[in-house]
């Protein structure tokens, strides 16, 4: 089973996944995406890190997800989130990238993880920002990262057997 829940920033997203799987209460594995690039990300990575259960196994990946999982025992996976993901790869990337090495880079994550994820089994909580309702970047790499979440989240809400869609704190059931 897996469910990908989406929204804007601050909607709520983490702490409506983190309360699932503390609900399901079983084993869980906790996968942070987030890098520590500055002080400032310093802080919001030691933040969620204490605010976690400590019952939680915690696998810290910027990118490569599916051969990070290795031999990792679970029943719960919750990913938070594919939003910094994205950030990540197209940030390894050099800054000549074409568009379409950026998005095939991406495709591959996301098809290696659902690959993972339907091998392993279990109950998935993936988290990720939806980016297509605001403004359009005005400059390239924002449009480009904007172009590759977006098909991301469209590959994972495709697979997904329940969506979510966050406002203001509010769950709303879109699939």
């Amino acid at each position: 089973m897996m469910t990908l829940i989406l929204g804007g920033a601050r909607s709520g997203k983490s702490d409506y996944a983190e309360r699932l799987a503390r609900e399901l209460n079983k084993p869980t594995l906790f996968i942070a995406t987030a890098a520590a690039s500055d002080d400032e990300m310093r802080v919001r990575i030691a933040h969620h890190r204490a605010a976690r259960s400590v019952e939680w196994q915690t696998l810290e990946v910027p990118m490569n997800i599916a051969a990070a999982l290795g031999d990792v025992k679970f029943e719960v996976a919750l990913l938070d989130c594919v939003t910094l993901l994205v950030s990540n790869i197209l940030l390894s990337l050099p800054a000549d990238a074409t568009f379409e090495t950026v998005m095939q880079k991406v495709d591959d994550e996301i098809d290696s993880f659902l690959s993972a994820q339907e091998k392993i089994g279990g109950e998935w909580l993936i988290v990720s920002n939806e980016v297509g309702l605001g403004l359009v970047p005005p400059y390239p790499l924002g449009r480009m990262y904007r172009d590759a979440l977006g098909r991301a989240n469209q590959t994972l809400a495709r697979a997904a057997q329940k969506v979510i869609f966050m406002v203001a704190g509010i769950p709303m059931v879109v699939k």
